[in-house]
């Protein structure tokens, strides 16, 4: 008998959501994000050592949302279903429009601070 084996809780049933909950709040996201935004565009992005296949969305204005994705082919599809088109990001890189954004959220956290 361990000595903590008694103070162990059991993990709630429920802790985590199903995979077809998941796949379902992630498509009603995304689906948001194209349906509330102007200009939307997918950029599909690879696999790596820390992460699956992502697919990222970025607005006009360059604000953006990332969510993760079976594999590239699920990316390319999504982004057909919801009318936008997609890049490899491999290919094209990322749009300058995002890097001015994310300066811009840096100087409003920074202003809210002080």
């Amino acid at each position: 008998m361990g000595l903590f084996s008694r103070r162990r809780s059991k993990p709630a049933a429920d802790t985590e959501p199903s995979d077809s909950a998941a796949r379902d709040a992630t498509l009603a996201h995304l689906t948001d994000f194209v349906q509330t935004r102007v200009g939307v565009e997918a950029y599909i992005e690879p696999v790596t050592n820390v992460t699956q296949t992502t697919v990222m969305l970025v607005a006009t204005d360059g604000e953006w949302t990332r969510r993760r994705v079976p594999d590239a082919r699920t990316a390319a599809q999504l982004a057909q279903k919801l009318g936008i088109p997609a890049y490899d990001v491999q290919r094209t890189g990322y749009p300058q429009r995002v890097r001015d954004y994310n300066a811009r959220q840096k100087i409003e956290r920074r202003r809210n601070i002080v």
